[in-house]
């Protein structure tokens, strides 16, 4: 039985379709309806079969046709509930699109998802049910206008819809997991994979949520504690399989026992619902699935628990992190809303069928009518929002010049600091700045030294095989390039790695410099608000501010810039009212009647073309004409009020450089928003400096490791090298034996080959070996020489 949920169909009634076509056609078209007798005919047969009631995959080709139809519906979940009948063919294309999702999510819930093939074509289902609702919610419900006694029904309302578009993704990303499980996927990904799950499940809970009473009360009892409960079994899930994906590519123990209390209490919280909302009740569609899977879940995961809590105990005694601590599990999304092609592209659906009521509009009149939305598009678009938009921007481009309003706020805010520096200090000192600064410096120095200590190692390496053959010439005459000339390119790759570390040194001491020059003023930052505010001199406390004729000119002048300022967000927002307004009316202005009018009289003449309805589109243009006279009038205030505003500004600020107060205070305020800053970008530096010495490990770990092949291949040579010599010491020596007998005690013998006596052996290339087995060290087989290197020290960063 399957454990997921299907949206029902909308109920439908039949209706005679040939009495209001013939006379919509007769009253609107200027034509007579038995022109159009075979498209009413054929209307109400895709009619009455594409909304059958029968799940089947043959009836969706039916239901993609059939989306022009006006007809009562009732409310789904309710099929016996009143029908809500609307004169509207937008109405009709609502429902059928409804029905069509409900066609596909029955599909769905149908298939067999027990083999690989039966999930897909679930998963496929699921994605083009979400995907119609979307498309039913963006495309079709806009065009739905209903009387002013009427509302919308509620299984067709936004949050409705949307809920009903989340569970369906939802179940389309619990096909996947379902497919990747099944497959045998890496547990980290399937993690991941659940995670989403859970998130879809909580946001279609979510938007039921917060729908209207009515749409709520249209869902079954248990459907919002079946979204509550898969939400957390999922989020149990996915804790589980990383604390498992923990042990396998970490051994992080702690970390392990950290997730499996995650799990333990997500699945603990998904049981207590399923059982208190009677999610299992056997009238459901998942029957025991919830009480059964997610106490079995408890079980996996307490067994598991207990596993690793006593391994922790005993073995590895590693700290157990809290939950909040955790790195965040990245969701991967598998589900996605896909609009059937039929919907986007009508032309797939119709196939070799001509649409219907084809020739009752003719092309001109289409053309025309697309002419004028897209001319009203454009002026709308061009001429007042874009221009509405750039007035903005020029205006906030000369307060930004200006310094305003910040430059208000170190005189008029009379008591606290500005909120700008205030929410900067909060962050600082809920990050607690200074000790994170501090330890990411020890860090950074002992990444520095960590990285230095396998340099160091790798030249060891070379230092001890170069001490060994240089003592082994001095017993044998060896013939091969001896190691200050054979490691010449390694020699040459470490000093390299060297001058990076020096180099990566200097930026970590400016880096260090740099906090110990601001150290005082972001530690500053970590104080509360009552102290803060103390570090910063007033400007306006009442007891001086009014003393000096000073302070007095600069007041009245403030105040006088502040009423200027005001004064322009009122002209901003008034145009903002003017832009919303000519946007709905371009939205309601639908120019199709009077063009659908003017084309019938035009017919009768002769064939119609878009210019001959110029008169009509320019005319319907000219409603917009006052609101582009209205932005005429907003631009020319706009401008006036900025060149008050500067002039204020400027006698502002002449006023400002003679009171000593508002100076101090100022520069109090510049010190603490630039220590703000300086503790970003110490930040930052800090953060490269962890990257630049963590990627820089891994090529100096496969350098050393080089050395230490080349190293190993060397002494192996070596000790061939000195085995043969001792050989040819072994046989000079017996040859001396047998020559201190008598010369007639021994017979003649060969004359011996003597090493010494033998030719010199030629000189092999540098890095080439004597016995044909050392590669060179620009040869393939070492592969080192395609090491990547990393970034110098980061000028522009980390200076």
């Amino acid at each position: 039985m399957s454990n997921l949920l299907a949206l029902p169909f909308k109920r439908t009634y039949q209706i005679d379709i040939k009495e209001a076509a013939s006379n919509y056609i007769a009253t609107q078209s200027g034509t007579h309806p038995d022109e159009f007798k075979g498209d009413i005919k054929e209307w109400q047969d895709l009619r009455n079969e594409g909304t059958g009631g029968v799940v089947h995959e043959n009836r969706i080709q039916s239901t993609l046709l059939d989306i022009q139809l006006s007809i009562p519906y009732s409310l789904a979940f309710n099929a016996t509930s009143v029908p809500v009948s609307l004169n509207s063919l937008a109405f009709e294309r609502a429902c059928v699109l409804f029905n069509l999702a409900a066609l596909y999510s029955q599909l769905a819930t149908a298939e067999d998802r027990s083999t690989p093939e039966g999930i897909k074509r679930a998963t496929s289902h699921f994605q083009l049910a979400a995907g119609t609702l979307s498309y039913l919610k963006t495309a079709a419900l806009s065009k739905l206008v209903l009387p002013h006694d009427e509302e919308i029904p509620a299984d067709l309302t936004d949050g409705f819809l949307t809920g009903m578009e989340q569970l369906m993704l939802s179940q389309a990303q619990e096909s996947c997991w379902q497919l990747a499980k099944l497959n045998q996927y890496k547990n980290s990904l399937i993690a991941k994979i659940a995670l989403r799950v859970g998130s879809l499940y909580g946001a279609a809970y979510d938007a039921f949520a917060e729908a209207s009473p009515s749409a709520k009360r249209l869902l079954p009892t248990d459907w919002l504690p079946h979204l509550q409960v898969k939400s957390l079994h999922f989020q149990a899930v996915a804790q589980f399989r990383k604390s498992m994906d923990e042990i396998e590519t970490g051994n992080n123990y702690g970390v392990e026992l950290a997730r499996l209390g995650l799990a333990q209490d997500y699945s603990k919280q998904a049981y207590e619902i399923a059982r208190r909302g009677k999610v299992s009740t056997a009238n459901h569609a998942t029957h025991p699935f919830f009480l059964h899977h997610d106490q079995s879940l408890m079980e996996t995961v307490e067994k598991g628990r207990v596993r690793a809590q006593r391994d922790n105990d005993l073995i590895y005694h590693k700290d157990v992190p809290a939950a909040s601590s955790l790195p965040e599990i990245q969701e991967t999304n598998l589900a996605k809303a896909t609009v059937p092609p039929g919907l986007l592209r009508p032309e797939e659906a119709l196939k070799s069928k001509r649409p219907l009521f084809q020739n009752l509009i003719g092309w001109g009149a289409r053309e025309a009518i697309k002419i004028y939305n897209h001319r009203k598009g454009d002026l709308i678009q061009t001429r007042i929002v874009d221009a509405s938009q750039e007035l903005q921007d020029r205006a906030d481009e000369q307060l930004r010049k200006l310094n305003l309003p910040a430059s208000l706020e170190a005189l008029e805010r009379h008591v606290g600091l500005p909120p700008s520096l205030l929410h900067k200090a909060e962050e600082v000192r809920l990050e607690n700045g200074p000790d994170t600064i501090e330890a990411s410096l020890e860090d950074v120095e002992m990444l520095s030294g960590r990285d230095a200590a396998i340099l160091d190692e790798a030249l060891d390496i070379l230092d001890n095989e170069a001490s060994e053959d240089e003592a082994s010439r001095k017993e044998y005459p060896i013939s091969r390039p001896p190691s200050h000339e054979a490691n010449i390119e390694l020699t040459d790759k470490a000093a390299r790695y060297r001058q990076i570390l020096d180099q990566a040194k200097e930026s970590d001491e400016s880096v260090r410099q740099k906090w110990y020059e601001w150290e005082e003023h972001i530690r500053q930052l970590t104080e509360d608000e009552e102290t803060l505010d103390r570090l910063v001199p007033s400007s306006t406390n009442p007891g001086s501010a009014s003393k000096t004729p000073e302070s007095r000119h600069t007041r009245k002048l403030a105040q006088n810039l502040r009423n200027r300022l005001e004064n322009l967000d009122v002209l901003h927002r008034d145009r903002a009212e003017l832009v919303r307004r000519a946007k709905a009316m371009a939205d309601s202005d639908d120019v199709e009647g009077r063009i659908m009018k003017a084309a019938a009289g035009f017919e009768k003449l002769a064939e119609l073309h878009p210019a001959m309805f110029e008169d009509i589109m320019d005319e319907e243009l000219a409603k917009y004409d006052r609101y582009l006279v209205e932005m005429d009038e907003q631009r020319k205030r706009v401008e006036e009020a900025l060149i008050e505003i500067k002039s204020e500004n400027e006698a502002f600020i002449s006023s400002r450089k003679e009171d000593p107060a508002v100076k101090e205070r100022e520069l109090a305020l510049q010190q603490l928003d630039a220590a703000y800053f300086k503790y970003k970008e110490i930040g930052r530096n800090l953060d490269e400096g962890h990257k630049f010495y963590n990627d820089l490990a891994g090529i100096l770990i496969q350098f050393r490791e080089v050395c230490k092949e080349w190293s190993h291949q060397r002494n192996q040579e070596l000790h061939s090298l000195t085995r043969k010599f001792q050989a040819l010491s072994v046989e000079d020596s017996a040859q001396k034996a047998r020559s201190s007998k008598s010369p007639t005690d021994l017979p003649p013998q060969p004359p011996s080959p003597r090493f010494p006596n033998n030719p010199p052996a030629r000189k092999p290339p540098v890095g080439k070996s004597s016995l044909g087995k050392l590669p060179a060290l620009t040869s393939d087989e070492w592969e080192f020489e395609e090491m990547p290197l990393p970034p110098g020290p980061r000028d522009k960063v980390r200076k």
